[in-house]
């Protein structure tokens, strides 16, 4: 399908072009209609399934991800977003009916859900596909126009959206590039600009945006703890940790960050570990088909650097030439070092002990708002105090990261983890204006008590109309 699509990967066009051209295209309304956005979602879904393949080796170029963890944590995902926003559309697209208060009738009114216009997305390069397209399924499903900004450190997973996306969708502009492009992008006037990153470039983003007072979604990360008692199954807390850990070679906003576990179930989760690891990856994780890589040689010296802050129980090993990390977990660690202070977004888990659950939430409430926050256990007290006395974009029990893969749940942080909040209908809302509208009839004229000039009548009239609101104005009667 070819239409308005464009690719700027040759900078054939410049940026103000392109989101001129497609402004001129919203502007004619092409976008509004269901038929419209129903059309781009399949063809956002017949891009994925026509190009398995070349996605799978993209992925396999920029971070080593194999062909299942593709499936996974890309492909599957995106093609679930996009199934469960084509079932649920049309009830999205409805205006829903608001309740009038009495001294308003006769009324009707409803809330119109209406798309923004032009939208930005700039995407990260740790999940290249699936965080570059579930945000466009929220965009289109609400009928916007879209630039999309994939990664330049993905560069295969780049090259290739920017190359075929546009044979499959309409109003949606591709723009590769770095630090230059994405400036002249943020200096353009859009109507909503969707962020995911880094806290650093997330203040970027915002500053940029407030100058054409553009709201914003920053979906950004932080260090994610996981709670651990005595009452957690060790056996598959052991599993699911490393698992939520060193998937994407740990290159994930919401992998567990770090650990912090009781005196009574520290030694049984430290003796599950080394053996969890390898039943995973293998006594050699290097040679491992499902063990990612470090996405740039900037990265792999920077978590390299935080090996050396705690004694390794497993893993430790490390080749700069492959940018190969092995699956690590550190023991011993103060708790001012780089690797307790920094987001790690690598495969290091520092494991804590912490006397119990209140000394847990004294040690996460010291810290910045994470973006997901995990505990295994099975006391319900101890979830229940972590749930009221912690804040974070969201809590899950006894599992990391697959709150990502429910649509009804809204996915976002809090404080520096973020503002905003995507997936399924959040998403829809997300790239739309909710706007009001009330219509009146001028028959009965039911206003004219409060026209001027006003008499002791309509005074009284108005008072106790507003008396339960305005508790002052009912008493001076």
């Amino acid at each position: 399908m070819t239409g308005t699509a464009a690719s700027i990967a040759q900078q054939d066009q410049e940026i103000p072009d392109i989101v001129a051209g497609l402004r001129a295209t919203f502007d004619t309304g092409a976008t509004r209609p269901a038929a419209w956005r129903r059309r781009q979602l399949r063809g956002l879904r017949s891009f994925l399934t026509n190009h398995t393949r070349a996605i799978e080796e993209a992925l396999y170029d920029d971070l080593r991800k194999g062909r299942t963890e593709s499936h996974l944590t890309e492909i599957g995902g995106v093609l679930a977003e996009i199934d469960h926003a084509l079932r649920h559309l049309e009830r999205w697209m409805k205006p829903r009916r608001a309740t009038v208060p009495m001294n308003m009738k006769p009324a009707t009114a409803r809330i119109h859900p209406e798309p923004l216009g032009v939208c930005l997305i700039i995407a990260p390069w740790n999940y290249p596909l699936t965080l570059t397209l579930n945000p466009l399924v929220g965009a289109l499903s609400a009928g916007n126009a879209a630039v999309v900004k994939p990664s330049e450190l993905a560069p295969a997973t780049s090259a290739l959206i920017a190359g075929l996306l546009p044979r499959y969708v309409e109003a949606v502009a591709v723009v590769e590039g770095a630090v230059e492009e994405t400036t002249l992008l943020l200096e353009q006037r859009f109507d909503h600009i969707f962020y995911t990153g880094n806290g650093t470039v997330g203040r970027i983003v915002a500053a940029a945006a407030a100058r054409n007072l553009t709201p914003t979604t920053l979906e950004l990360g932080g260090k994610s703890p996981v709670f651990i008692d005595e009452t957690a199954d060790m056996a598959v807390t052991a599993r699911r940790l490393a698992w939520g850990k060193f998937t994407n070679a740990g290159q994930t906003c919401v992998a567990p960050d770090y650990v912090l576990v009781t005196p009574a179930a520290r030694d049984s989760l430290l003796s599950a570990l080394p053996g969890t690891i390898r039943e995973m990856f293998g006594p050699n994780p290097r040679t491992s088909s499902d063990y990612g890589r470090i996405v740039n040689d900037r990265h792999f010296q920077r978590l390299t650097r935080l090996l050396a802050e705690g004694k390794p129980l497993a893993g430790g090993p490390s080749d700069a030439a492959e940018r190969y990390i092995a699956p690590t977990v550190l023991t011993d660690v103060p708790h001012g070092a780089a690797v307790m202070t920094e987001e790690i977004f690598g495969p290091i888990l520092p494991v804590l002990t912490v006397r119990d659950v209140h000394e847990a939430i004294d040690f996460i409430n010291a810290r910045d708002k994470p973006l997901s926050l995990y505990a295994f256990t099975r006391d319900r007290a101890a979830r229940r105090a972590l749930l009221e006395k912690t804040s974070s974009g969201g809590i899950v029990y006894n599992a990391p990261m697959i709150h990502l893969g429910v649509p009804n749940l809204p996915f976002g942080g809090v404080g520096e983890s973020g503002m905003g909040a995507y997936h399924g209908k959040t998403s829809f809302d997300a790239f739309s204006h909710r706007k009001p509208v009330l219509s009146k009839p001028t028959r009965p004229d039911t206003l004219r008590l409060i026209y001027a000039p006003h008499t002791s009548r309509s005074f009284a009239f108005i008072a106790k109309a507003v008396a339960r609101t305005h508790p002052i104005l009912g008493k001076e009667r």
